[in-house]
């Protein structure tokens, strides 16, 4: 159908492509992304498949957020303890058998302490076995294009062919983030379970950087015998949001230091500029048997990562649509914009609902086209 082409300035490419370890050294893998834009600043051996650790509960923790925005699941709901999930080794907040526990209390303990208990009984109580909770973070691994990940369990402990990527790894962690209620559980340091109860217990964040270094605020650490010790951290300054992934490190400081560091340069070096709304009309289209003009909007905002010693620069692209059904609601794709110089892409969707005419409207709208003349006989 119709394609728009917006004539604008080039960009040149913006990603570090490392031939060698030099913000990571001692990690077997590793990646910066910018999670707006989803462009990779830089990265090393990022496709390497690693034992992922804990950092597989991001992939749990993504599933349960959408189970809570699409209303399957609330944070009041209570939650039986099975013995599956009270059996649960490595980290825990010492689940018992029977024992009940709130959506929310069971969150604080999968973010903020990684207990694999927890994050089984979350699993449970969204999917009725960890099994099957385990296909839909498998049928979420193709949904989202990966091709590095496959996992035998929700919680992350060592298991022959559970593995992933630092890339798989980040970009996992960049949908989690647009779930922003996940802060509210992985910016906490430290916080109580059971509070006031003899079963009292105190949580504090297993990533330190949180803590120690403004502007983190996430978001999740793993370690293992066969893992090393990995972090997924992420950090907002103004409106640009960095993802960084370590694994493979030989110690949980080093881990920390060069996480540090690998942001730290993000930040130093880019900055993100959004150029197109998510509320911005950027084009109308008219169809005869539409009620009114379809005026197309991006179904998120559409920004730009670029080098602050390069300055920024618009960004050229083009629309693409797919055949138009009517009617069509607002969260319709209807067609992409497709960046030129990058592979980022954004749907596009209506600003407002767009309803087929019935018969009577559309012999009404033949009828003035013959008036204004606008039909020849």
């Amino acid at each position: 159908m119709k394609k728009i082409f917006f004539t604008l300035l080039l960009l040149f490419a913006i990603n570090v492509q490392a031939s060698e370890n030099t913000l990571s050294k001692n990690a077997r893998s590793s990646i910066i992304i910018e999670s707006s834009t989803g462009e990779v600043i830089y990265e090393f051996n990022a496709h390497k498949k690693l034992a992922p650790a804990s950092m597989t509960k991001m992939m749990s923790l993504l599933l349960v957020m959408e189970a809570i925005d699409d209303g399957r699941l609330k944070l009041d709901d209570k939650v039986t303890v099975s013995h599956h999930a009270a059996s649960m080794g490595g980290s825990q907040i010492l689940l018992e058998e029977g024992e009940v526990m709130s959506v929310d209390d069971l969150l604080k303990g999968v973010a903020i302490a990684s207990a694999n208990d927890a994050i089984v009984a979350l699993a449970e109580k969204i999917a009725g076995t960890e099994e099957e909770f385990v296909k839909m973070m498998n049928d979420k691994v193709i949904e989202l294009g990966l091709k590095d990940t496959h996992f035998n369990n929700c919680h992350g402990l060592d298991s022959e062919g559970h593995y992933s990527s630092a890339y798989d790894m980040a970009y996992i962690a960049r949908e989690l983030v647009k779930h922003e209620r996940i802060f509210n559980y992985s910016s906490v340091y430290e916080t109580y379970l059971r509070a006031g109860t003899k079963r009292q217990l105190w949580l504090v964040n297993t990533n330190k950087l949180v803590k120690f270094k403004s502007g983190v605020d996430g978001l999740k650490t793993g370690y293992t015998k066969d893992s090393m010790y990995c972090l997924t951290a992420t950090m907002k300054v103004g409106d640009m949001r960095i993802i960084s992934v370590v694994m493979g490190e030989p110690s949980s400081d080093i881990r920390n230091q060069e996480v540090s560091s690998m942001l730290d340069y993000a930040f130093a070096n880019y900055d993100v500029k959004k150029f197109l709304s998510k509320d911005r009309v950027i084009d109308e289209i008219e169809l005869d048997n539409a009620t009114k003009k379809i005026e197309v909007v991006p179904v998120e905002d559409l920004s730009l990562l670029y080098k602050k010693k390069d300055g920024y620069n618009e960004p050229s692209f083009e629309i693409e649509y797919n055949k138009i059904k009517l009617p069509l609601k607002k969260g319709d794709v209807i067609g992409k914009i497709i960046m030129s110089d990058s592979k980022n892409k954004i749907d596009l969707t209506v600003k407002e609902q767009v309803d087929k005419m019935n018969i009577l409207s559309l012999f009404k709208q033949y009828l003035k086209r013959i008036v204004i003349g606008d039909i020849s006989f």
